[in-house]
């Protein structure tokens, strides 16, 4: 396979965005141009950045998934320099039950994909629909889907079910866990920088607007804080996290809150803007002098300690702590006050080391490292994977 002619494209749908990553499809990928196309409906923007160069921005006004990825061609273009796109890489948050590893797409998968919808409404869909665009802008490419979900397969039964009758399990009703494909990631860099960590016992926090743990025992993840849905677990931008159900039944029986109004208010209105009713975002809040900031600050750095703590008995012991993510590579004080709650784990942090985000921050005999993820990277090696002959 030669990267002088052929490229791999990948593309990451959510709701209102694409990322999108062109590489040239060598045995490891070679990245060449990211960006993104965020806002999608009335007001969509792209942004492209080829390695190397200064990141431009361009209003694309009304724009649907479709026209999107007509978009990203268009932009890509005069980076191509001739050379076609061979494949093309999708995020696809849900594989169910049984998809574990990547899967090359044609009509039978698509279907399959289609029928997972109802595991995840909020998200499968707009992955199905950049395929098609893809699909429809790269006939002759071959299209494959990376699954959030697949890393986490395998896990024990003790950890993929609820206690619920048990014909529920049967029906698809488990923790089936999401951010695989950055688990993934960092699981491959532990495997090839810190080796005697790839064997070890590691929780993984994968920390951004959406946020989850994973517990790694030999490189396989054997637990995570996310579970049937991507609202489990930590305190998040826009979705509370572990939360008592019965507060959803209250809400239903005596607010009268139906199916839409509770998704909305899971989804988008809880998490860090609806503790601080201030923002979603990290950064907002930790530059915010409001005493309602700093309050949604403690919640979280609360709920992430508590919830390190659950993945460590799970593994039943901790060799490694690792940080990834937007705020879990930059959010030093996010990382100091959690680990300032799990001094009897063996965990203390080197201030001036994690002031500057670096690799390793430990101070203790305990690593605690921040390793910058990749998610593209894992769905381009994928896609390159079956392009092989």
């Amino acid at each position: 396979m030669s990267p002088e002619t052929t490229l791999v494209l990948t593309l990451n749908a959510g709701s209102s965005s694409i990322k999108f990553a062109l590489y040239a499809a060598a045995d490891e990928p070679r990245e060449e141009v990211t960006g993104q196309v965020d806002a999608l409906g009335d007001e969509a923007a792209l942004t492209l950045t080829p390695k190397g160069a200064e990141k431009t921005r361009t209003e694309l006004g009304p724009t649907d998934h479709a026209a999107a990825v007509e978009a990203i061609l268009g932009a890509l273009a005069p980076h191509m320099a001739g050379r076609a796109i061979a494949g093309v890489g999708h995020r696809v948050v849900h594989g169910g039950p049984d998809l574990d590893a990547p899967v090359r797409l044609d009509a039978a998968m698509m279907a399959r994909l289609e029928d997972l919808v109802p595991l995840a409404p909020l998200h499968q869909p707009h992955n199905l629909a950049a395929i098609r665009a893809a699909r429809g802008a790269f006939p002759d490419a071959v299209q494959v889907a990376a699954f959030d979900t697949a890393f986490h397969r395998g896990k024990p039964w003790v950890a993929d079910t609820y206690a619920l009758p048990r014909d529920y399990y049967a029906r698809g009703i488990r923790r089936y866990g999401f951010h695989g494909l950055s688990y993934d990631y960092i699981a491959g860099v532990l495997a090839r920088e810190y080796p005697d960590l790839a064997r070890a016992r590691v929780v993984v926090a994968h920390l951004g607007n959406g946020a989850s743990l994973s517990a790694l025992s030999g490189g396989r993840s054997i637990a995570t804080s996310m579970g049937f849905t991507a609202l489990d677990g930590l305190a998040m931008g826009t979705r509370p996290g572990r939360i008592d159900p019965g507060v959803l039944l209250h809400l239903m029986q005596e607010d009268g809150m139906g199916a839409a109004a509770l998704t909305r208010l899971l989804y988008h209105e809880s998490g860090l803007k609806g503790l601080s009713g201030i923002s979603h975002d990290m950064r907002d809040l930790l530059a915010s002098e409001a005493p309602e900031a700093a309050e949604a600050i403690d919640y979280y750095v609360y709920t992430l300690a508590r919830e390190i703590a659950a993945m460590t008995a799970s593994l039943g012991g901790l060799d490694a702590l690792v940080f990834t993510g937007g705020i879990g590579e930059n959010a030093a004080l996010v990382r100091a006050r959690a680990l300032e709650r799990l001094g009897f784990l063996g965990l203390a942090i080197d201030p001036a080391a994690n002031a500057e985000n670096a690799a390793e921050i430990h101070a203790g005999a305990c690593p605690v490292l921040v390793i910058p993820t990749d998610e593209e990277r894992i769905i381009a090696r994928a896609t390159v994977k079956e392009l092989a002959p």
